[in-house]
């Protein structure tokens, strides 16, 4: 599946804008490079980088499943 560039909400409720995808220099593992545009301020200043198959996944919360990251219709 495809990352597209833009505003995820996260399963937690934070808001993440997503660059792309970028490469791990040694295995070549995609990596979705992102940050924080809401909740904790300190996580707001850092770039943040997530394996992208943990990125795409679902989870598990209140016994419903959902995406971890969901793409929020610009």
């Amino acid at each position: 599946m495809e990352i597209k560039v833009g505003t995820y909400k996260h399963y937690k409720g934070d808001e993440v804008e997503v660059f792309g995808v970028a490469l791990h220099s040694e295995t070549l593992e995609e990596l979705v490079l992102y940050r924080h545009t809401t909740g904790d301020k300190k996580a707001e200043q850092h770039y943040w980088v997530r394996p992208k198959a943990m990125f795409l996944e679902t989870v598990q919360k209140d016994g419903k499943t959902m995406p971890r990251f969901e793409y929020m219709e610009e």
